[in-house]
């Protein structure tokens, strides 16, 4: 992107839109779903939030956290995709939907990961849990202390399974906010969400997401559904340039899901656009800089600048560069001196820092009495 260039001093007004980090106005779309929150996975703007911060039951989308601590464990290495892991009575009496394993039997880590993220295997969370932390209690502790330093601001785990539980809830925004940490810190272990099918002990079984066998972009992350939860789903779709996470909850069977997931899907992608504006480094403006050896230095973005917003806001955006000039000499490069500031309806304003680009080193006392005189000469004329 080529550099922008301004006016000299002031405020300066880039009729254009910007970082967004809040909530845009919010386009109306209805849904049947009782809770529904959509963010754009680059910028963290919330393109929707229908009830996203109430507590609501998630049913197997909290597989999603028995399977970051798992992962979690692998990249740490004290665990292996290859280590057996012994199939226990409790493991194998899970009721629900089942990996199916076999009482006594040892299985990988890889299988039973499969076991739980395709096939919603409730018997493979218990699996898993009781031979990483000893016992699902254990396990569960892990999941309760690692959820408010990942972000997760309103949940509580009391199974490894999402099996009901009155002390078991979420919310649609913490959903949204444990995929996005999936994809970003588990990239290498990712790929299990999208895998459509697996087959263990000769019973194969599909992935429950349907966005997955559409032509919608998805590439995770996970289904749940309980008498209690309703069906839901949160999803991670990918299309062009754009990637949004989506939650739906609540919603009445099987194919409603399907259908308002992709309808909702269809929306957060028509009504909402990114657009970037400046990157790291890019010049802004040409300071003046006072008694200086050179007369300006430029003054560059210290972070790349994008929006998410609905199209036809763009309009209302707005994006202003100030700072007090001239600079005084010396200029050190990389000297935060100014702001750019992001402004919107229904969006709190953002700031961004403006660094000066090169050094500036202060005229002699020779050239600062030249710089005298030629200032007095000018006055004199004036």
């Amino acid at each position: 992107m080529a550099a922008f260039s301004f006016r000299r001093l002031g405020l300066f007004i880039l009729a254009a839109a910007l970082l967004a980090v809040g909530h845009p106005a919010q386009a109306a779309f209805e849904t049947g779903a009782t809770h529904v929150y959509i963010t754009d996975f680059d910028t963290g703007a919330v393109l929707y939030d229908k009830g996203g911060e109430e507590r609501i039951p998630t049913a197997s989308m909290s597989k999603m956290m028995t399977a970051y601590v798992v992962f979690d464990q692998l990249k740490k290495g004290k665990l292996k995709l290859d280590d057996e892991l012994t199939v226990s009575e409790n493991a194998w009496r899970t009721g629900g939907s089942k990996m199916f394993v076999v009482l006594g039997a040892k299985i990988k880590v890889e299988d039973l990961i499969r076991g739980m993220v395709i096939q919603s295997g409730n018997d493979a969370c218990v699996v898993l849990a009781e031979g990483i932390a000893g016992s699902t209690d254990s396990f569960i502790h892990m999941m309760n202390e690692m959820a408010p330093a990942m972000g997760l601001k309103d949940s509580h785990f009391a199974s490894v399974d999402g099996l009901p539980d009155p002390d078991h809830y979420m919310t649609a925004r913490d959903l949204a906010t444990l995929g996005e940490r999936l994809i970003k810190d588990f990239p290498e272990y990712y790929h299990y969400f999208s895998e459509l099918d697996f087959t263990y002990h000769g019973i194969k079984q599909g992935n429950r997401n349907p966005l997955l066998y559409k032509n919608s972009g998805a590439d995770g992350i996970k289904t749940g559904h309980t008498d209690e939860a309703g069906f839901g789903l949160t999803v991670s779709v990918k299309r062009g340039d754009r990637h949004i996470i989506m939650v739906a909850t609540g919603l009445k069977s099987m194919k409603g899901r399907s259908q308002e997931a992709e309808a909702i899907v269809d929306f957060a992608f028509r009504e909402f656009q990114n657009y970037p504006i400046v990157k790291k480094g890019d010049e802004l403006d040409q300071a003046d800089v006072f008694l200086g050896e050179k007369n300006k230095v430029p003054l560059v973005a210290t972070q790349d600048l994008q929006v998410t917003l609905p199209r036809s806001a763009r309009k209302d955006m707005k994006v202003s560069v100030s700072y007090d000039a001239p600079l005084q000499a010396p200029v050190a490069a990389g000297t935060v001196v100014g702001t750019l500031t992001v402004t919107a309806p229904d969006m709190a304003p953002q700031t961004v820092p403006l660094a000066t680009a090169g050094d500036v080193a202060r005229l002699g006392p020779m050239g600062r009495m030249s710089k005298g005189l030629e200032a007095l000469i000018w006055k004199r004329k004036s």
